[in-house]
């Protein structure tokens, strides 16, 4: 669904970063869209078409290794972009992108992109940011998925859902974590429980809600206050 962009709510904080007038000059060329749950923006090999600057909309990069379900490297929501690799002169998407929670985002051409990223020193620093904090919370999250318990992992994983989608309620079923965290469902149905008995989360066919904030972030691993920051610096 398209609607046109409104200049005086800009959500997504890359976007609300540039000086005015370098926004303004943006507007023409941003749409505001809804991206639906399990809509696929890009699949691996995909020309990147559009860039994505969600407002309240969270999105999750999947990688995909043969013979194994899809495994998220990284998460964007509206603290950056989705398409980062047109800034470094990549035409092709790397990996997945999948919408994990519905909501708006800004939607801007290839084509128009490459302009205003060639005319724009301001969207040029806010973007080579971002990809810096991106390129950390991807190298974060595998030393994560390696070293880090499942419970801690997914307390984790909660809370830059939290942050990034704007909601405390997410609609995360067990199998979609399962496979994004890269272990077997039961080994997520047994860390929820025990997140549930210590009344830090609650869930009910596919929604998990996030009752005790601080006491997830105390649950959470070192990771996720090391992505935090990088997106925050």
């Amino acid at each position: 669904m398209l609607m046109p962009a409104r200049t005086d709510q800009i959500a997504n904080h890359l976007l609300a970063a540039l000086p005015r007038k370098d926004f303004q000059r943006l507007h023409p060329t941003l749409d505001l869209v809804t991206l639906t749950f399990g809509e696929v923006l890009y699949e691996s090999g995909d020309a990147i078409r559009h860039v994505y600057f969600p407002n309240d909309a969270l999105v999750s990069l999947l990688t995909l290794v043969e013979g194994h379900p899809a495994l998220e490297v990284g998460v964007v929501g509206r603290e950056g972009m989705v398409g980062t690799p047109l800034a470094l002169g990549i035409v092709n998407s790397p990996g997945c992108a999948l919408t994990q929670g519905s909501g708006t985002a800004m939607r801007m051409t290839s084509s128009h992109f490459h302009k205003a990223f060639r005319d724009s020193p301001p969207l040029r620093r806010e973007v080579y940011r971002y990809i810096h904090a991106l390129m950390i919370q991807v190298m974060q999250t595998a030393a994560c998925n390696r070293f880090h318990m499942v419970e801690a992992r997914l307390a984790r994983r909660l809370l830059m859902a939290d942050d990034y989608a704007l909601s405390n309620t997410l609609h995360l079923t067990h199998e979609f974590l399962a496979n994004i965290l890269g272990v077997r469902r039961v080994g997520v149905t047994k860390a929820a429980h025990t997140l549930q008995q210590q009344n830090l989360i609650s869930y009910s066919r596919g929604d998990i809600t996030i009752l005790d904030r601080n006491g997830l972030e105390a649950a959470a691993c070192s990771c996720y206050k090391i992505i935090k920051n990088a997106v925050n610096a």
